[in-house]
């Protein structure tokens, strides 16, 4: 290599229908493997035109750059093929030849749609805000910024409040809960929220008595006082049910015997119904 090649700038060009992160990441990755050269990286994002990559391929041409992209279009591949090849500009495909190849292993053709991975990635990222949301929210422990909050959970002890929030959590919903006790006052931020996002859970008697007497011997605190006694389960139901009783807006869903998936399908379908009706005011 001479002296003049030694030093001129390496450039690389990421180029890409969608937000040209999947072609970025590949393309550091295989870099680490020539650590000593000094690569500068430009990105040119949604791509979607032959006008676009016609003036990508000028700059290229002129600069002796290496084009690297991710574009799900067979026509724009094909063109940026072609391009190169007139331009004599050297390229590198890295989603083509896999669309290919899994389009003939499923016998289906690619739905060549840009930004696929860029929705999916958001809904992940919607995901992880709404558990975060739900963690800093468990058991009544955080009581600001109700008005983010997509569903708000009210219910005695024992009842799935937190194993049910984490579940809607996963699901992207944005979820608090909040226990109730007796002899305790509901906290005045609840009635200040909107009513319309507060559902309640309320359980048998018998099966919550069951369900604390086992916690109890898991925790191995047998002598738990009247924690899981019939008589402070009944009374303790009763007075949430004043509760509900007295807030009738408020929906009461009967966890007894149900899976949790069951009653986190339940609510979601009244949240979802709630929206729509409020989008669409009769």
């Amino acid at each position: 290599m001479t002296e003049t090649n030694s030093v001129k700038e390496l450039r690389l060009v990421i180029l890409s229908d969608g937000t040209g992160e999947t072609a970025a990441q590949i393309t550091k990755a295989a870099m680490l493997q020539f650590s000593d050269k000094e690569i500068y990286f430009t990105r040119y994002k949604n791509i979607r035109t032959k006008a676009q990559v016609e003036s990508i391929f000028e700059e290229a041409a002129i600069h002796h750059d290496l084009i690297v992209y991710t574009v799900v279009s067979p026509e724009l591949r094909e063109y940026i093929a072609n391009k190169a090849l007139e331009k004599k500009v050297p390229v590198i495909d890295i989603l083509g030849p896999l669309l290919n190849s899994m389009a003939a292993f499923f016998n289906l053709a690619p739905k060549a749609l840009p930004g696929l991975f860029h929705q999916v990635d958001d809904r992940y990222f919607k995901r992880i805000e709404a558990i975060e949301y739900t963690l800093a929210h468990d058991d009544g422990r955080d009581l600001t910024n109700l008005d983010n909050a997509d569903v708000i959970i009210l219910g005695i002890s024992r009842t799935s409040k937190t194993p049910l929030s984490m579940y809607l959590g996963h699901q992207g919903w944005k979820v608090v809960n909040i226990p109730i006790i007796k002899g305790l006052e509901i906290p005045k931020e609840i009635f200040e929220a909107d009513q319309k996002k507060i559902v309640c859970l309320t359980i048998s008697p018998d099966t919550l008595a069951t369900i604390r007497k086992n916690r109890l011997e898991r925790l191995g605190q047998e002598e738990g006082g009247d924690y899981a006694s019939i008589d402070r389960v009944m009374d303790e139901i009763e007075y949430a049910d004043q509760i509900f009783r007295k807030n009738k807006r408020w929906p009461v869903f009967d966890v007894t015997a149900k899976a949790l998936e069951e009653t986190a399908a339940e609510i979601i379908k009244l949240m979802l119904n709630r929206k729509k009706q409020a989008a669409n005011p009769p």
